[in-house]
């Protein structure tokens, strides 16, 4: 294999989290009175940190969220996590083969710590990362697209960025990994494969992976 760290996106890499939250998100943000349907959640705030919520919000409206926010929001996601998540289809068998090859692999998302552990512990996937190998926008001062998140998991793990390959399935994302001096496959299963052509290359089934990594 041709790189020394695999860095994996979580939200719809990992566990297929992208329909329940953007479903919540959408739902929430029309309750509080910015109607949005589930479409514009994903095209506009898929693969961000919360942060980007609240500023896109008050940029468009004027208004800032309400207090509390960021907490209604991921106590909704959890329970909603709780009821329905599942793991990407496929993820197991590529981190087989990263485990049987001795390659190493980690987590950089922009969610927080707690709902990607909320999330890993709903799929089984808890067993497979080490509590050393999560990294959360809540780690860095700017989530993606700035590329801190994905410095950070490199020098955390002791990796060049040139030697670390992403695995993502948002523009954001991928805008993140390629400003960090890193290869990036994007995960075209949600996202229309034109918003992730800046990627180095691109794949709708997780079984594809392995190949691209080779």
């Amino acid at each position: 294999m041709r790189y020394d760290l695999v860095i994996f996106d979580n939200d719809g890499v990992l566990v297929d989290s992208e329909p329940v939250s953007n479903t919540i998100l959408a739902a929430y943000l029309t309750e509080l009175g910015h109607p949005t349907t589930y479409e514009e959640s994903v095209r506009d705030y898929m693969g961000s940190a919360v942060h980007r919520i609240h500023e896109l919000v008050l940029e468009r409206t004027g208004q800032r969220l309400p207090d509390g926010f960021d907490e209604v929001l991921q106590a909704r996601v959890l329970d909603g996590f709780a009821r329905e998540l599942q793991p990407v289809k496929g993820i197991g068998e590529v981190l087989e083969l990263l485990v049987a090859e001795g390659i190493p692999y980690c987590v950089a998302s922009s969610s927080t710590h707690e709902r990607i552990r909320a999330g890993h512990r709903r799929t089984g996937l808890d067993e497979w990362f080490e509590d050393a190998w999560v990294f959360s926008a809540e780690d860095v001062g700017r989530g993606k697209p700035a590329p801190d998140l994905f410095l950070h998991a490199a020098r955390a793990m002791g990796v060049e960025p040139s030697r670390c390959v992403v695995v993502e399935d948002s523009p954001l994302g991928v805008q993140a990994a390629v400003a960090a001096g890193m290869d990036v496959y994007g995960f075209a299963s949600m996202t229309p494969s034109d918003r992730l052509a800046a990627a180095t290359g691109l794949f709708s089934e997780m079984t594809e992976l392995p190949r691209l990594l080779a």
